[in-house]
């Protein structure tokens, strides 16, 4: 799905995640990958990368893949797995959606650094709101 104007003005307003860098880079059918450049903002006092850097730009990625169609989702649960420090100056995290059912779904959201090395996993478990607002060209769910 070719990323559009509406799409990335709609997930500017995540103003945490958008604040500290995250940006979408694709987006389809229950997918999104998202990455940020990472600064020396990103780091905590022993110059690694802040656990919580990885966590947003997970969550920022599940949100995009859940929600670009249409805002309605939310996360009920999300797990962290750390499983390295991040080398270079980039994070990518792919969100893929395991399992979609009629009020929840979940995904699984692999977080990677510059080297293309896994860093961390986050396992996420949504939930649909009756409610939500369709967003202009993106399509039918």
């Amino acid at each position: 799905m070719k990323l559009t104007k509406e799409i990335i003005e709609m997930f500017e307003k995540d103003r945490f995640a958008t604040g500290n860098g995250a940006i979408i880079e694709e987006v389809a059918d229950r997918y999104a990958k998202c990455s940020l450049k990472l600064e020396e903002i990103h780091r905590n006092a022993i110059g690694a990368v802040m656990g919580g850097v990885y966590f947003t730009l997970a969550d920022f990625a599940f949100a995009v893949a859940v929600n670009w169609k249409q805002l309605d989702t939310v996360s009920l649960h999300s797990d962290i797995a750390y499983l390295g420090a991040a080398r270079g100056d980039r994070l990518t995290a792919e969100a893929i959606c395991i399992k979609e059912g009629k009020t929840t779904s979940y995904y699984r959201i692999e977080v990677k650094d510059a080297e293309d090395r896994l860093v961390a996993v986050v396992n996420t478990t949504g939930y649909r709101q009756s409610a939500g607002t369709a967003v202009s060209g993106a399509g039918e769910r």
